[in-house]
């Protein structure tokens, strides 16, 4: 009944040719995945379909999370050269980090006028760690959940083969026969489950790994910005400090 669903499923969003292929594995006697798929238990075939999907998320989180990093290690790395040039705060930055680390110690130097120094880099200083952990936090999100598939999708694939399994040994005892040929098929669809299981979990885990040492990486160049930014504006304050002051000359008309 299930398999008749998914059939019908697959025919009326378009994937015919998969749909012509679960039908034919349906009626096929030779063990092959999809035959294999197409005779198993409802729920082990939910399993099976669900490890799927989420190795089809890992892949997507891991791609478009390289993308994310790639873009914005790009851009704070621009926006590091230009302010390193520059030399003093006020540079025309990109929107992005960095502005908002120099808008923030911009900000705390009008808020702290006329106040000591070492307290203005103390505030500015905290004001760019909770920028920073705000932007590690951002780049974090959906890491975790590679990191999650990786640790529960052979769990899932087991529990999926222990159900399967369940199922095959009380066929068995309904029809009374434990020959091989009635034993083969039912635990073979059982272990497909572990199997995809581990078709999920092994390539996750690799990604998981990968995803946290590139998010590492952006860990650092966000403290270097934060460093810059911090340089730049103990530079300002000590100019700010030994700068001559210019007394006006007034003539006066005797």
């Amino acid at each position: 009944m299930a398999d008749t669903e998914m059939i019908l499923f697959l025919d009326r969003v378009g994937l015919t040719d998969l749909a012509e292929s679960l039908r034919a594995a349906a009626v096929s006697e030779v063990l092959t995945p999809l035959s294999m798929f197409a005779h198993a238990d409802a729920l082990v075939q939910a399993v099976m379909l669900g490890l799927l999907a989420a190795s089809v998320l890992a892949w997507a989180i891991w791609a478009g999370k390289l993308a994310q990093l790639t873009l914005a290690k790009r851009r704070l790395g621009r926006a590091y050269h230009t302010l390193a040039a520059h030399g003093r705060l006020g540079a025309a930055l990109p929107r992005g980090l960095l502005a908002r680390m120099q808008a923030a110690a911009l900000a705390e130097i009008a808020a702290s006028e006329g106040l000591p120094e070492a307290g203005v880099k103390e505030r500015v200083a905290l004001e760019l760690t909770r920028i920073e952990a705000g932007a590690a936090r951002a780049m974090q999100a959906g890491v975790t959940a590679v990191g999650s598939i990786g640790s529960t999708a052979p769990f899932v694939g087991l529990f999926g083969t222990v159900w399967g399994i369940m199922n095959a040994f009380v066929g068995i005892a309904q029809s009374g026969s434990s020959s091989l040929a009635v034993v083969a098929p039912g635990i073979a669809e059982a272990l497909m489950a572990t199997a995809l299981g581990l078709i999920a979990a092994i390539p996750a885990v690799l990604l998981y790994n990968h995803l946290t040492r590139a998010v590492g990486g952006y860990r650092a160049c966000l403290a270097d910005a934060a460093a810059l930014v911090e340089r730049t504006l103990s530079r300002d304050l000590d100019r700010a400090r030994i700068a001559p002051t210019v007394t006006p000359l007034h003539l006066v008309a005797e």
